[in-house]
């Protein structure tokens, strides 16, 4: 579970990276790089993803075969492992905690 939860900090990254307003293509490179090594890809799979990157460096444009890489990772962590990451609780445990609503609140 413990490299789950690093995975699931490496793609938050990532995705911060790709959607803020620096894309900063080294920082999306480690986290490519990252992420391969924590899924202890193969050797000709850590090839493709570097040669990858160094097209998207040349173009100036992330490859989509980067996305669909780190996309496809997310989808195979587990929830649970995701939620432990980033300090999500469950709606049910969050209900638990609200005892009532007094109207004089809202």
């Amino acid at each position: 579970m413990g490299g789950e939860i690093f995975q699931a900090q490496v793609i938050k990254n990532f995705f911060d990276c790709i959607t803020g307003t620096d894309r900063n293509l080294t920082r999306i490179y480690m986290c490519v790089v990252s992420l391969a090594k924590l899924r202890m890809e193969p050797p000709e799979k850590f090839a493709v993803l570097v040669e990858q990157m160094k097209k998207s460096k040349q173009k100036r444009e992330l490859s989509i075969d980067i996305i669909d890489y780190v996309c496809s990772c997310a989808t195979e962590i587990d929830l649970t492992s995701v939620q432990t990451a980033f300090g999500v609780k469950e709606v049910s445990e969050m209900a638990d905690t609200f005892n009532s609503i007094s109207l004089d609140s809202l």
